[in-house]
């Protein structure tokens, strides 16, 4: 798909959000073997890939990266919102809290705040966003905050 095309399938323009806006995320249940399969390629820590250490350890079970826990929050966000958005790139990530483990059979969801929108003169826009992921019960288990690029609105003539 080229440029051209991929920008008129991407309907929301850094001018069409507004600060304050919160934008629901869908959900993602995460599997024992995802974890371990995920940790051993990338987090290869003991708690992360070992069930029976790390039943002993001091989370009481096997508990995923936290790189694999932002992993799916941009899973999430890129779902609910980089797929319709005219994303050029992502600027940054910072604070980055891991509130709580995430554990095998949990189910993660949670949403989005649109935090602030600046306007450059290169025709885009830097958004910051703020999102928040939850476990089943509404235990918060990661924030994040992050700066993309979107491009403007196409003006006539362009």
């Amino acid at each position: 798909m080229n440029d051209s095309a991929a920008l008129h399938q991407r309907t929301v323009f850094a001018e069409d959000l507004e600060i304050g806006q919160l934008i629901p995320l869908g959900s993602y249940s995460v599997t024992e073997e995802e974890i371990v399969e995920f940790a051993t390629q990338w987090d290869p820590q003991w708690f992360h890939i070992d069930k029976e250490a790390a039943g002993s350890g001091v989370f009481g079970g096997l508990i995923a990266s936290g790189l694999h826990t932002l992993s799916i929050c941009q899973k999430l966000v890129v779902a609910s919102l980089y797929d319709q958005w005219n994303v050029i790139a992502g600027k940054s990530m910072r604070d980055v809290s891991f509130l709580r483990p995430l554990r095998p059979g949990d189910t993660l969801s949670g949403k989005v705040t649109v935090d602030n929108v600046v306007f450059d003169n290169r025709a885009r826009g830097l958004v910051t966003i703020t999102a928040k992921l939850v476990d089943a019960d509404g235990n918060r288990v990661l924030d994040v905050v992050t700066d993309a690029y979107l491009h403007c609105r196409p003006t006539r003539g362009q």
